[in-house]
């Protein structure tokens, strides 16, 4: 029972450092992404007072330094996807440990 107990707070120590992980990630992903779709429109909108043509200002624009930057940036912040996974599995973890049936305690989550 102790070992069963100490596993599972060690599962639950485990899924707050993810959760919290995952808060800071998703704040930087919103950053990274209004970063990107901020510089994306700004360039857009100065390629349409060029008069270039609609069909390929989305191309022209993505193939500037900056604007390719800003979307590696965002594209890399999409790891938050992973740490979401990671989330599922401890959560996981600790469902299979729980509904074992080797605890005699209430609800754990």
């Amino acid at each position: 029972m102790q070992a069963l107990t100490e596993e599972l707070d060690e599962l639950t120590d485990r899924l707050e450092a993810e959760l919290k992980t995952c808060k800071e990630s998703g704040c930087q992903y919103a950053e990274n992404e209004a970063e990107y779709r901020k510089a994306l429109r700004i360039a857009i909108l100065n390629e349409r007072q060029k008069g270039t043509p609609v069909t390929i200002i989305g191309d022209v624009c993505r193939g500037q330094e900056q604007i390719a930057e800003a979307k590696r940036r965002r594209d890399c912040s999409e790891a938050i996807n992973v740490i979401k996974l990671r989330i599922r599995m401890v959560d996981a973890q600790i469902t299979r440990i729980w509904n074992s049936g080797d605890t005699t305690q209430g609800g754990f989550l």
